[in-house]
């Protein structure tokens, strides 16, 4: 039977039938190599005719005891890996260079390890010394964490395997290798093989690893796709250099609810946990302004207030210019296209910013309504009331949608102290004490009764 061979691209993961000089994927040039096989046995070879051993085989109505968590203490890190930390759970963690990902961890694991579970945090970055000198800084120093500062996932395991831990975290799966895959540590076979190495081993030895990932300029992690898929647990370490907050956010978790965030605050010695997010979210939010709303969101299970804020100006190019920071920016460009064609009020000349403040990033379309009023707000310069938020999707004809968790946004809103919301018509509103609710049944009513004209 003929060898068949396999290969891949070492910048984008496509995979290949045969070796070229360039990828068709992504364009890049002398980065298809020849994949190793992860298993063990000859390269290219099948299993062949021995047969293997039954595997037992379980009904649906049998009862198991659930996979027992282990709490860190940390009450923002329980609730994004859904109450606590899963036995034989494979975790991977991304965020950008200098975050704060390996603090977080580390602090993690000072907590983990001071509640009674044996944790083993293994550096490919850093030298021991260097994570003890952090340790010191962040007063971790006492915490009975074991140290380890190793690349070769042969010697990691062996360890591993020999110390019978409850936790290890690796940091980071790009410094790890194989010395059965010929290729440099950080490509795509070596990442792939680690992560499937380290998965295998936490399933089999009812080990929980965390493993650090880092990301590329898109703000994915770096690697091949599969790695993401591998794991049971994906969680995202955001939030921007010029600001102290920290969001960790779920984006997968097969144990709990996924897209959960935890809110973190980076103080100078360490991160701290922020139990009210709203609250802090609009702390320097200041007297009211035009261009400026309160946007009444979701994130997982929890109701978040923050702060819109809208710039338009008159521009001097031809082109106006449309950025956008925490926001998606073709949704902004079809909640301006919505506003002159339904609403007859044109952006045309106009430059237009818009940001969310406190560095969060708001993904759910709930968001419509709030931008269009911090846009007309700021484009009429006639401020909103400082007391009303505001949340509700906008649709291509002009009409709105209520948004998902109506009540909890109001229940969370009225105990910030706002004493009006305007949401669209629908949706479950319960009863809310001492809030003013004004439900406009599509766009143009909304722009007549807020900013009188439409």
């Amino acid at each position: 039977m003929a060898k068949t061979l396999s290969f891949s691209c070492s910048a984008c993961g496509a995979r290949h039938a045969r070796w070229s000089g360039r990828c068709d994927a992504c364009g890049e040039w002398n980065t298809i190599t020849e994949d190793a096989p992860i298993s063990s046995g000859p390269a290219g070879k099948s299993l062949g005719n021995k047969r293997g051993r039954a595997v037992a085989l379980t009904d649906l109505s049998a009862e198991e005891t659930p996979p027992p968590r282990a709490t860190s203490g940390l009450a923002e890190l329980d609730r994004v890996l859904g109450g606590g930390l899963v036995a034989a759970s494979a975790l991977l963690v991304g965020g950008d260079p200098g975050i704060g990902k390996s603090t977080l961890l580390l602090q993690a694991a000072a907590k983990f390890a001071q509640s009674g579970l044996k944790t083993i945090y293994v550096s490919g970055e850093e030298a021991s010394a260097q994570v003890r000198m952090r340790a010191r800084r962040l007063g971790l120093a006492d915490a009975p964490v074991q140290l380890a500062a190793e690349t070769n996932l042969r010697n990691i395991l062996t360890t591993l395997e020999s110390e019978k831990p409850g936790l290890a975290i690796i940091d980071s799966i790009q410094t790890m290798w194989l010395d059965t895959v010929d290729s440099a540590p950080g490509s795509v076979s070596q990442v792939r093989a680690a992560a499937h190495e380290l998965t295998t081993f936490a399933k089999r030895h009812g080990i929980s690893v965390v493993m650090v990932g880092h990301v590329t300029k898109e703000g994915q992690i770096a690697g091949p796709r599969v790695v993401e898929h591998m794991v049971d647990t994906v969680l995202y370490f955001e939030g921007e250099r010029g600001h102290q907050f920290r969001i960790l956010r779920a984006v997968k978790n097969r144990f709990g609810p996924a897209d959960e965030i935890g809110v973190f605050e980076m103080t100078g010695s360490g991160l701290s946990e922020v139990v009210n997010p709203s609250a802090l979210f609009l702390s320097e939010r200041g007297t009211p302004s035009p261009g400026s709303v309160v946007f009444a969101g979701i994130e997982g299970t929890r109701p978040v207030l923050v702060e819109i804020q809208a710039l338009v100006a008159p521009s001097p190019h031809s082109q106006p210019r449309r950025t956008v920071v925490g926001w998606d920016g073709g949704r902004l460009a079809m909640i301006l296209a919505v506003l002159e064609a339904r609403c007859g009020i044109p952006f045309a000349g106009l430059d237009v910013y818009l940001n969310v403040a406190g560095g969060l990033k708001i993904s759910e379309p709930a968001a419509d309504l709030a931008v269009a009023a911090a846009l007309l707000s700021a484009r009429e310069d006639a401020a909103l009331p400082a007391e009303t938020v505001l949340f509700g999707e906008i649709s291509l004809s002009g009409g709105l949608r209520p948004a998902p968790q109506t009540e909890n946004r109001l229940k969370e809103a009225q105990k910030l102290g706002f004493t009006a919301a305007i949401a669209p018509a629908g949706g479950k509103t319960g009863t809310v004490d001492g809030l003013t609710l004004s439900r406009p049944s599509d766009l143009v009513g909304f722009v007549g009764e807020t900013f009188g004209a439409g």
